[in-house]
């Protein structure tokens, strides 16, 4: 028999395992080892980490600071907005007695339609796509977006299934397209900031983007504040444990030195004038001759801070560059009176001078023989402004004066973007079209801190539109004062410059230019300007491719009122509707303060509005009477859903308040006697397109009166103004 030997062989696979589990067990150990004793893990500190994952963190937002007017009333507030969603899932309903979804859509398409200015199809055809896609919530678009409180309440009432809001807070400016260019504009949008912690936060935040908004976005703003506690895994919070509470600090108001009741004179007329004579563009700014603060400022084309129609960001007040023309006389006539070489009684040929190959007209392009320099500037004669400086100036002493009047500086008004213009003149006849205002560039806020030379004796104003800003405690802590410059001008240097230009506006000469911004009984005196355009290197042509020009102020002696107006390209009467709005500026501005200084003795000449929103019509209709205004109510509703003017504008004797009811039955009232500021106003409110044939004041309507009202209506209006000479200079 063979023996066989037999080999055991081994079994490997225990000892691979046990092995492995070993190995895998000390890296556990150690791992285990590792979180026991050390405070960060991987970079991460694990009392922190342990913290943040029960800890929440809760941002409380601060309210944005309000921009009133002078007088407090509101041009800029944040408010309550809303946003309309529809619910469409079934089991929302579920568990309650009544509907919580939509269930009829043709029904509640048709009762939002009746409030929202949109067809019924279109909230239909969102609904039904919403159902057909299984969404269980739709918003509505633009048509559901930035619904107001008193739109909210309108839907509300008809308690339509599914229908709700979400509620946030958006910018809003009551007087809408009202010295927009100042106020500027702010909205919400995604901002990232570093917390307390230095850690990024990104959140949504209203910021401003133009104007006041903007220059002082971070006082307005204000500051978060954030609430922060521990919660168990439920969510609720771990009573005993420390809470963080840290308060929103409220964003600051600002008070600008906006008159509205001025404000709202400039608006209407640039309105009024710049839908008869169309210019490319239109600027008008009153400031308080006695300490420099802007009164009223308001430009065409504009736009509606709600809406940011804007087609363009340039201010013509601070951003606009410009060659001003013969304006630039009163400052080449100043400096060459204050140097003492000036003899207004010397006599000049005007019509042509001659600068080596060059040659300077007179704007009538023949003169008016041999005339005195201050014949001269009432004529505004270009040749005599060269002939000046020929014998009076030196080029230094003009760019000097200019400088000194505050020309190729910013004023640093409170604005943003200020430009500073240009000052380039070196060879001579540079420096001779530069004294008439060619040949070099500045802003309108350049003129007006120059004429308070005029106005304040030889010293200049620093021009403001800030007039103080109010921390959320109402503790003013900045209020802005007079501030003025050494004496720049001899007292004796003034008188004269208010001599000529008083015979600028009053003289009665054929050659006198600014005769048609003359108003009897308010001692006016001023400069006219008419500027070429420069454009691509090569100035414009054409009867009205200028930028016509006034700079003035009254009353002569004890100037209240400092006015510059300016108008680029209108596309008809050349001048013409330059001395239309600045007389109509200042006839208005004359009256209200002779009210105002009326008001001391009558104080019911004034009188401030509230927000007569869902009062009782009867009630307001007798109150506002009582303080003599002329009350027009559109509709027998028992209840006021809309007004005009708006909350806190300040009105006077025999101004009309126009509002609308709860009533559907709307009729056209008479509008003879109605300015076309208040014309529109009633046509806005009750929902009406409308065309304008002519300005000033209403004397012909298409509706006539008591029509009722229907959907679609559109109404002519015809309206006729003072009789004022047709040209301007």
């Amino acid at each position: 028999m063979n023996k066989r030997k037999v080999k055991n062989k081994k079994w490997k696979t225990p000892n691979f395992i046990f092995i492995t589990f070993s190995f895998f067990f000390l890296i556990l150990y150690i791992q285990l080892v590792y979180l026991s004793i050390s405070k960060k893990i991987y970079g991460k500190n694990m009392n922190e980490f342990a913290a943040s994952r029960n800890t929440v963190k809760q941002t409380v937002k601060a309210n944005r600071g309000t921009i009133y007017d002078r007088d407090g009333g509101i041009l800029a507030l944040n408010v309550n907005s809303y946003t309309l969603i529809a619910y469409l899932d079934k089991n929302r309903s579920k568990n309650s007695s009544i509907p919580l979804h939509v269930e009829d859509i043709d029904k509640t398409a048709e009762k939002l339609s009746s409030v929202l200015d949109y067809d019924k199809d279109y909230f239909k055809k969102l609904l039904e796509n919403g159902k057909k896609n299984k969404r269980k919530q739709i918003e509505f678009g633009p048509a559901g977006k930035g619904i107001t409180e008193l739109v909210k309440d309108e839907i509300e009432a008809l308690n339509l299934p599914g229908i709700s809001f979400i509620e946030s807070t958006k910018r809003y400016y009551p007087n809408a397209n009202f010295a927009s260019y100042v106020i500027g504009y702010a909205k919400e949008k995604e901002v990232t900031r570093k917390d307390d912690n230095g850690d990024k936060v990104t959140t949504n935040e209203i910021v401003g983007e133009l104007g006041i908004e903007s220059e002082y976005d971070e006082i307005l703003r204000g500051k978060d504040g954030y609430l922060e506690y521990q919660q168990d895994r439920y969510g609720y919070k771990i009573s005993g444990t420390k809470e963080i509470n840290v308060e929103a600090k409220n964003g600051d108001d600002i008070y600008l030195t906006i008159d509205s009741n001025i404000q709202r004179f400039v608006e209407s007329a640039i309105s009024d004038v710049s839908k008869e004579y169309k210019p490319e563009m239109m600027m008008v700014t009153v400031m308080d001759a006695k300490n420099g603060d802007i009164l009223a400022t308001s430009s065409t084309p504009s736009f509606d801070p709600n809406k940011r129609d804007i087609n363009s960001y340039e201010n013509p007040l601070v951003t606009y560059t410009y060659e001003p023309g013969s304006t630039m006389k009163i400052y080449t006539y100043m400096c060459s009176i204050d140097s003492g070489n000036y003899d207004g009684e010397a006599k000049y040929n005007s019509g042509k001078y001659k600068i080596g190959d060059d040659t300077i007209n007179d704007w009538n392009k023949v003169g008016w023989g041999k005339i005195t320099y201050d014949k001269g500037f009432e004529y505004s004669s270009n040749v005599g402004v060269a002939n000046l400086i020929s014998k009076t100036l030196e080029k230094k002493q003009l760019k000097d004066c200019l400088k000194k009047y505050g020309f190729g500086s910013k004023t640093n008004i409170e604005l943003t973007r200020e430009q500073v213009g240009l000052l380039n003149f070196n060879y001579p006849i540079e420096v001779a079209t530069a004294g008439f205002g060619q040949g070099i560039t500045t802003t309108a806020i350049q003129q007006l801190q120059a004429l308070t030379i005029i106005s304040n004796n030889g010293k200049m104003l620093k021009p403001h539109i800030v007039d103080k800003i109010v921390d959320s405690n109402n503790k003013i802590y900045y209020k802005s004062k007079k501030e003025e410059s050494e004496q720049l001008v001899k007292t004796s240097t003034v008188d004269k410059m208010k001599e000529l230009m008083y015979n600028v506006v009053n003289g009665t000469d054929n050659g006198t230019t600014g005769k048609k911004y003359k108003v009897e009984g308010l001692d006016i005196i001023g400069k006219t300007g008419t500027a070429q355009i420069s454009k691509n290197g090569k100035y414009l042509t054409g009867d009205n491719s200028y930028i016509f020009s006034f700079a003035g102020m009254y009353p002569k002696d004890n100037p209240q009122i400092i006015i510059y107006a300016m108008m680029r390209q209108p596309r008809y009467g050349e001048g013409a509707g330059m001395y239309k709005v600045t007389r109509d500026v200042i006839i208005s501005i004359s009256k209200y303060i002779e009210v105002e200084v009326k008001e001391k003795k009558e104080p019911k000449t004034s009188y401030k509005l509230t927000s007569y929103i869902n009062k009782n019509t009867e009630e307001t209709v007798k109150l506002l009477k009582d303080n003599g205004l002329d009350v027009i109510v559109l509709g027998d509703g028992n209840k006021i859903i809309k007004q005009y003017p708006s909350k806190n504008t300040k009105v006077l004797n025999g101004d009309k308040v126009i509002l609308l009811t709860n009533d559907k039955n709307i009729k056209m009232p008479s509008l003879e006697g109605f300015s076309q500021n208040d014309a529109v106003a009633l046509f806005n409110l009750i929902g009406i397109k409308y065309k304008i044939d002519g300005y000033g004041f209403v004397y012909e309507q298409s509706i006539k009166k008591d029509t009722k009202i229907e959907e679609n209506m559109e109404i002519e209006i015809k309206l006729k103004s003072r009789n004022i000479d047709k040209k301007g200079d």
